[in-house]
C-alpha cells in the first residue's frame, strides 16, 4: 500500500534527520522532494499545493526555530500536516459511525459500479456484528443488476447478518420503504442499503440515489471509491458530494495501489472524513481509518498500534502464553508449535499485511523479499506438517528418509520440500531459544533465513 509515496517520503525524512541546522535552502529542497513524491503518488495538484504551503509556513515558524533538533521538528511538521490533510478537522483521529439514533440506524452506500460497494456492505455488516454486537440487515436496491442482489445475499449470509430480498421488477423507492418497515418490526439495529452504480456518473443514477436518500433519511451516507482510480477518484468524489450530503468515505482496494493518492485527494474534495479502508478481498478486510497512523505509514514510521490490534484479533492469547511458558521452562519447540505459528500468521493477515505496518527500518530487514512466494510456501509447509503423524510432529528427530517419502506423498510434494520445511523449522526452533527477551530486531534478522525470498 502507498509504496511509491512511502519510499520517497522515507528518503526525505532520512535526509532531514541528518541535518544539524534547518535553513530556508534545505527546507526548500525538502519541500521540492515532498512535492514530487506527492505528485508521483497521483495526489491531486490542489491538495499538493495546499499541503506544501502549510508545511512551509509552519517549518519557517517558531515551532521549528525554537527546537533543539530542527530536522526532527520538521519531520514532525510534515507528519502533522499530512495527518491534517488526510483527516481534516478531526484531529487526526478515527471517525466513528453515528449509530446513536432511533433504530434502525440506516447506512446508505453510494458509488460507481465496480468500486466495491456490495463487498464493502458485507464487510461492514461483519464488522458491526462482531465488534459492535449489532443486529444487521442488508438490502440491495440495485434493480438494474440482478447479479448485484444475489452477490449481496451471498456475502450477507457469509457474515451471518440478515438479508432483505428484492426483485429486479421492483422500484428502488418501494424497496426502501418496505425494508425500513421490516427492519423496525424485526428490531434490527442497523440497516445497510446497497445502491445502484454505473460505470460513469449520469443524471439518472444521481436522481435515483437522491430520491432514496430523501426516503431513507440515513444516519450515514458513505461514498465508496476505488483507490486505484487516482485522479479520477477526485472527479467522482466531487460529483457525489454535490448530489448527496455525504457523511464519510470508504476507500477500497487500497492494498492494490502502490501510489495511493486518492487517500489524500478524496477527503480534500468531499470535506468528509475517510471512515474505512478496504485492504483485502476477504470479508474481514475492512479497517477503521486512522489519519495519524496513515501519515506515520506514509512517512515510513509504521503503524505499530495497528500491528498490535491485528495481533490481539488474530492471536490465541492462551496458546501464545502456553508456548511462551513452554520455551521459558526449556521445553522443546516442536512441529505442532511451528504449525500453530504459521496458522496465527495467516490470521493476522499474512506476511504482506504485517510488513506494511512495520517501520521502515524493520521493512529493510526483509528487503527484496517476495511476500507472495513466502505466503505460498507457508501454506505448503502447513500441508506437509498435516501429513505427519502425531508422534512425528511431537518428535521431529524421528523423521528419517522413509518417513520423509511417506510425508511427501501425502502432501503431494517432493521430498526436497519436506527437507526444506524441516530446515526452516530447525531455524525457527533455534530462533525461539534466542527470543526469550522478545527482541523484534533479532526476530526480523532471523526471518531472513526462514521465509523464502528473503535475502
Amino acid at each position: 500500500m502507498l509504496d511509491t509515496l512511502t519510499t520517497r517520503m522515507a528518503r526525505v525524512v532520512k535526509t532531514l534527520r541528518g541535518k544539524a541546522r534547518l535553513t530556508e535552502a534545505n527546507t526548500q529542497e525538502m519541500l521540492r522532494e515532498v512535492r514530487l513524491a506527492l505528485l508521483e503518488a497521483d495526489v491531486a495538484l490542489p491538495v499538493v499545493r495546499e499541503f506544501i504551503a502549510k508545511v512551509k509556513e509552519k517549518a519557517l515558524g517558531e515551532e521549528v526555530l525554537s527546537s533543539l533538533s530542527p530536522g526532527q521538528a520538521l519531520v514532525g511538521v510534515v507528519q502533522r500536516e499530512l495527518t491534517a490533510i488526510i483527516g481534516g478537522d478531526y484531529e487526526g483521529k478515527a471517525v466513528e459511525l453515528n449509530l446513536a439514533v432511533t433504530p434502525p440506524a440506516i447506512i446508505l452506500m453510494a458509488g460507481l459500479q465496480g468500486a466495491g460497494k456490495t463487498t464493502t456492505s458485507g464487510k461492514l455488516a461483519k464488522l458491526l456484528r462482531e465488534k459492535h454486537k449489532k443486529k444487521v440487515l442488508t438490502v440491495s436496491v440495485d434493480v438494474h443488476r440482478p447479479a448485484a442482489i444475489q452477490q449481496l445475499k451471498t456475502v450477507t449470509e457469509q457474515v451471518g447478518a440478515d438479508f432483505f430480498p428484492s426483485e429486479p421488477d421492483q422500484k428502488p423507492a418501494d424497496i426502501a420503504r418496505a425494508v425500513v418497515d421490516w427492519a423496525k418490526r424485526h428490531f434490527h439495529d442497523v440497516l445497510i442499503v446497497d445502491t445502484a452504480g454505473r460505470l460513469g456518473i449520469d443524471e439518472t443514477m444521481m436522481k435515483e440515489i437522491a430520491e432514496l436518500h430523501g426516503i431513507l433519511k440515513p444516519a450515514e451516507t458513505l461514498f465508496v471509491v476505488d483507490a486505484m482510480l487516482g485522479q479520477d477518484a477526485m472527479n467522482t468524489a466531487k460529483a457525489f458530494s454535490d448530489a448527496l450530503p455525504l457523511t464519510g468515505v470508504v476507500l477500497t482496494k487500497l492494498d492494490g495501489d502502490s501510489r495511493g493518492g486518492a487517500a489524500l485527494s478524496v477527503r480534500y474534495v468531499t470535506g468528509k472524513p475517510i471512515t474505512f479502508v478496504g485492504v483485502a478481498e476477504k470479508l474481514d478486510g475492512l479497517e477503521v481509518f486512522h489519519p495519524d497512523r496513515m501519515a506515520n505509514r506514509i512517512l515510513g514510521m509504521g503503524d505499530i498500534l495497528a500491528l498490535f490490534e491485528e495481533a490481539q484479533k488474530g492471536v490465541d492469547g492462551a496458546a501464545a502464553q502456553k508456548l511462551a511458558d513452554k520455551v521459558k521452562k526449556g521445553g522443546d519447540f516442536d512441529l505442532n508449535d511451528f504449525r500453530a505459528q504459521l496458522s496465527q500468521m495467516k490470521k493476522m493477515g499474512g506476511l504482506s499485511s504485517l510488513m506494511d505496518k512495520l517501520p521502515a527500518q524493520f521493512q529493510q530487514a526483509a528487503a527484496g523479499a517476495d511476500m507472495g512466494v513466502a505466503e505460498k510456501q507457508m501454506r505448503r509447509m502447513e500441508g506437509i506438517i498435516n501429513s505427519m503423524t502425531l508422534l512425528e510432529r511431537a518428535k521431529p528427530d524421528l523423521i528419517k528418509a522413509q518417513r520423509k517419502r511417506r510425508i511427501a506423498a501425502g502432501a503431494g510434494v517432493q521430498v526436497q520440500e519436506v527437507n526444506r520445511m524441516l530446515n526452516q523449522y530447525e531455524q525457527m526452533r533455534g530462533m525461539m531459544k534466542k527470543l526469550k527477551g522478545g527482541n523484534l530486531q533479532k526476530m526480523m534478522r532471523g526471518m531472513k533465513g526462514i521465509m523464502p525470498g528473503m535475502r
